[in-house]
């Protein structure tokens, strides 16, 4: 009985922590380029009071084992990069990455990150910035004159500049994409790190090699879908009610051990 609290303790856990995946969800339905996760689980070692044995022609063999399951750990917590839907907003600066690729950035200290979320500002140099001032990599930087700026699908900024009559063409925007995206290890502020588990990061531009086209005066949002977030809620609660009462149980059982005299 001692072994079903245990196991029955692992199981709360992992649902514990199944919850708070899908809070952290939710919490996100309305962040720019957010990639729900998900929890994956694997079963703990077993406990093994008698392996099988091979067949005996004159009979009395075990041909399968007795075999105990110890409960169950968190395996990982997978994210989906699924697309989400594009919002319109209207914003020149705003872009929105229609395939696999990710905005590149470069950070204060100088590292790089990435990034789907593409409400861009421009600061007090003129450069292309995320809302927490990250420079987009490669560098844009517009005139001070520039009163209208445009974004084509492959990437091509032009900024129309007071008192020319032609637009200028100020650089083109760059994506890139992994070979195993849910190796990236989040960073917070929307942005993703490089690991040894995501591989190297593959320059594209856009509309090339997967990476996707850019829509300019779009943003993406969460790819969080509320429905399949609640049904997974409840699923979680239900099981961990009944990890708790498996908890109760034992207790019940050992109380009544105990009081045999």
């Amino acid at each position: 009985m001692l072994r079903s609290l245990y196991t029955a303790a692992t199981g709360m856990e992992a649902q514990q922590l199944r919850m708070d995946v899908i809070a952290n969800n939710l919490a996100n339905t309305g962040t720019t380029g957010f990639k729900r996760q998900r929890a994956e689980f694997e079963d703990l070692l077993s406990e093994t009071v008698r392996g099988a044995e091979a067949p005996d022609p004159r009979g009395g063999t075990a041909p399968a084992p007795l075999q105990v399951g110890l409960g169950v750990r968190t395996g990982s917590t997978v994210r989906n990069f699924g697309q989400g839907e594009l919002l319109t907003t209207g914003n020149a600066l705003d872009l929105a990455v229609e395939g696999d690729g990710f905005f590149r950035v470069q950070r204060p200290d100088g590292s790089l990150a990435y990034t789907r979320a593409g409400n861009f500002r421009v600061d007090a140099a003129g450069r292309l910035v995320t809302a927490r001032g990250e420079v987009v990599d490669p560098e844009i930087t517009f005139p001070p004159e520039t009163t209208r700026v445009t974004v084509d699908a492959d990437g091509t900024v032009r900024a129309q500049v007071a008192g020319r009559e032609a637009p200028q063409e100020l650089g083109r925007l760059e994506l890139c994409t992994f070979p195993n995206p849910g190796g990236l290890e989040a960073a917070g502020g929307n942005l993703l790190l490089q690991t040894a588990a995501s591989g190297e990061a593959v320059d594209a531009r856009p509309g090339e090699q997967g990476a996707g086209t850019l829509a300019q005066g779009f943003l993406e949002g969460a790819n969080v879908k509320a429905v399949e977030e609640m049904i997974d809620m409840i699923a979680t609660q239900r099981a961990y009610e009944l990890n708790s009462r498996v908890v109760q149980t034992a207790d019940q059982m050992l109380q009544r051990l105990t009081s045999l005299r």
